[in-house]
């Protein structure tokens, strides 16, 4: 892999690179203020992308419907992708494969965050198909970005990620000492870890702010998601975003309407009780169902609305369409780059074999950039 031996031109490089993938797809989108420009297309599903501050872009992709070759990747100037940080870490196959352990390699990655403090933090669930964890895969997972190597692999156990969890998403705090998980599986809980000492606890395991809401069912195209069986869309905790300065942390379960927050003062103090950690929470209003949230440098709050295809805006009053279109079937997760330019994910989950088995296991999915956000020239 080639490295960049200056940041200054490292920096240069990504925005130049921003830049021309824009320049492939820039088109003003049916709803909504803003523009829809590509950056890239994948042959496999897509979920997580995030920006370093050094412009480079970073995808995942899960294990869901298909054994995706690569689970973590660097996007490349021209919109490909590169094994990251190197092919050994995504050597990890669904069959047993010798030496292949689930504890130092990629087993099925959801998220990957920067956390602008020259880390990429990757969170692998190890739950291939959404199925049940491989034993000894969950994790959390911090790369250098300076050395591209693996500096630390914080290991969950059924503790924390239980057998029928799956880690969702991750925030970190400003000091680099604390990270806040959701788990979206069969019992929705958030997930606090001190970073420096790698410890893990699960909090809010089974509470109403973290379960599906009943009574709510997912639409896309107009109709009620669901599977050939009939089976609709579940997920527990899954939507997560941290205030800029670190002091409050924002959830919702993808299928629910309503949005929590509780300072992370109170979700960072072992010593509180379930029952006073619980008092704590806020209900912030209500909301449609959705898979990200981001709240930006301004304090703008980013929801990706899947059932209309579109990204919408919370600030201070109510939600506004920042952009609707028909190509950006389900919004799943946003990252914000050093300029101030929000990216998105369409991850296509409605148009999944789950859904629609015609379609097979291999899907086409997108990276966007969203223009007209209010980003630094």
């Amino acid at each position: 892999m080639t490295r960049f031996t200056a940041a200054s031109a490292a920096l240069a490089m990504a925005l130049l690179a921003s830049a021309s993938f824009a320049q492939q797809q820039a088109a003003p989108s049916p709803g909504g203020a803003a523009q829809l420009q590509l950056v890239a297309s994948f042959e496999h599903q897509v979920t997580g992308v995030t920006v370093a501050a050094d412009g480079r872009i970073f995808v995942n992709f899960p294990r869901w419907s298909e054994d995706a070759p690569v689970s973590v990747a660097e996007v490349t100037r021209d919109g490909g992708i590169r094994s990251y940080p190197d092919e050994a870490w995504n050597a990890w196959r669904n069959v047993k494969r010798g030496q292949i352990t689930p504890g130092d390699h990629f087993v099925c990655v959801q998220s990957v965050v920067a956390d602008g403090r020259g880390n990429l933090w990757v969170v692998d669930p190890a739950a291939p198909g959404q199925g049940y964890v491989v034993p000894g895969g969950a994790k959390l997972v911090r790369i250098d970005l300076a050395t591209n190597r693996v500096a630390q692999v914080i290991r969950f156990d059924e503790r924390v990620a239980p057998l029928s969890s799956y880690i969702n998403d991750v925030r970190l705090s400003p000091d680099g000492r604390h990270a806040y998980l959701t788990d979206a599986g069969a019992k929705g809980a958030l997930i606090v870890v001190d970073l420096p000492g790698g410890q893990a606890r699960r909090v809010l395991d089974g509470h109403p702010s973290t379960q599906p809401e009943k009574g709510v069912v997912v639409k896309t195209d107009g109709q009620e998601l669901r599977r050939p069986d009939g089976r609709g869309v579940e997920f527990a905790a899954d939507s997560i975003a941290l205030s800029p300065d670190g002091h409050h942390l924002y959830w919702k379960a993808l299928t629910g309407r309503t949005l929590y927050r509780v300072a992370t003062e109170a979700l960072s103090n072992s010593r509180l009780s379930a029952k006073e950690l619980e008092s704590r929470i806020e209900r912030v209003g209500g909301s449609e169902p959705t898979d990200g949230l981001w709240i930006d440098k301004r304090g703008r709050l980013y929801l990706s609305a899947i059932e209309g295809n579109a990204v919408k805006v919370r600030d201070g009053g109510g939600d506004t369409t920042l952009v609707q279109d028909d190509r950006l079937r389900w919004p799943d997760t946003f990252a914000e780059g050093p300029d101030g330019t929000v990216y998105v994910t369409s991850s296509h989950i409605q148009d999944m074999s789950w859904f629609k088995p015609e379609n097979g296991p291999r899907l086409a999915t997108q990276l966007w950039r969203i223009g007209g956000t209010g980003a630094r020239p």
